[in-house]
């Protein structure tokens, strides 16, 4: 039993790391295709400004008459992804749009019962199950 936990345990943490992976990259990918530019940390002043912001969350900053939004990346890239207002946007349709496909697709897998029968409930509506 303890060898079998043993060899589980880092088996899971290998697929949550994945998982995780897959969930940066994704991050990634949707905030370049919204228009975000990310700007590594490369000198010790942006590294130190990178670790005052909150980390993988986006915060809005003013800069003149227009905002700025920032989402710092510090484990995956080591880099500030910058972005005005347009930028965010196209960014918030994207995850609504992805969120509205998991959502059509969990509620097509949830009714997707072939030993479901209708019979019992006395039909559904007149469509002859």
């Amino acid at each position: 039993m303890r060898f079998a936990l043993v060899l589980a345990l880092p088996l899971a943490l290998i697929a949550g790391c994945a998982s995780q992976q897959e969930q940066i990259a994704s991050q990634e990918n949707m905030l370049s295709a919204a228009g975000f530019q990310p700007r590594p940390a490369n000198t010790p002043e942006r590294i130190a400004m990178l670790r005052r912001l909150p980390p993988n969350r986006f915060s809005m900053r003013a800069q003149g008459n227009t905002f700025i939004y920032i989402y710092p990346d510090p484990i995956d890239c080591g880099c500030v992804y910058f972005g005005d207002q347009s930028d965010y946007s196209r960014y918030r349709q994207t995850v609504a749009a992805r969120q509205f496909a998991n959502d059509q697709l969990l509620t097509a897998q949830e009714y997707n019962d072939a030993s479901w029968n209708w019979g019992p409930w006395g039909g559904f509506n007149g469509f002859g199950y």
